[in-house]
């Protein structure tokens, strides 16, 4: 099972946690730490859209990976945004940064060469015609 684990892109895995850890302290945060209302508030539903990306990234597949580099271009913006915010909201918006900033910068690195590939193919195809 760890051999599976180990014969992954190193980005790729890297990436995968990052949006796990990512739900997990967007959950954490507007459900119990400091949430916008006392209770919880509805913001704790902003970590769903995350959850689908998950099994995508952890299979490898490109699409997924692709729309999941936009996707999470939100969070960093919201990090950056409520970073401004003082206490444990300062704390949990700089988390919430580093950690999309993390995912969305393995993410590239591990579509560069794929995309790379696919440009080659592409003009041989057309030197083909």
């Amino acid at each position: 099972m760890y051999q599976k684990i180990l014969d992954k892109n190193p980005y790729q895995l890297i990436a995968t946690a990052a949006f796990i850890d990512l739900f997990i302290l967007c959950v954490c945060w507007e459900w119990f730490v400091s949430p916008l209302r006392p209770g919880g508030s509805w913001l704790i539903l902003k970590g769903i859209p995350l959850l689908f990306a998950i099994p995508g990234l952890w299979k490898g597949k490109v699409y997924t990976m692709q729309w999941a580099s936009m996707l999470i271009l939100l969070y960093v913006t919201e990090g950056l945004v409520r970073i401004l915010e003082t206490g444990a909201n300062f704390w949990l918006a700089l988390l919430e940064t580093i950690l999309a900033t993390i995912g969305f910068v393995c993410l590239l690195i591990y579509l560069k060469p794929i995309k790379k590939e696919a440009k080659s193919l592409k003009k041989m195809r057309e030197a083909n015609r």
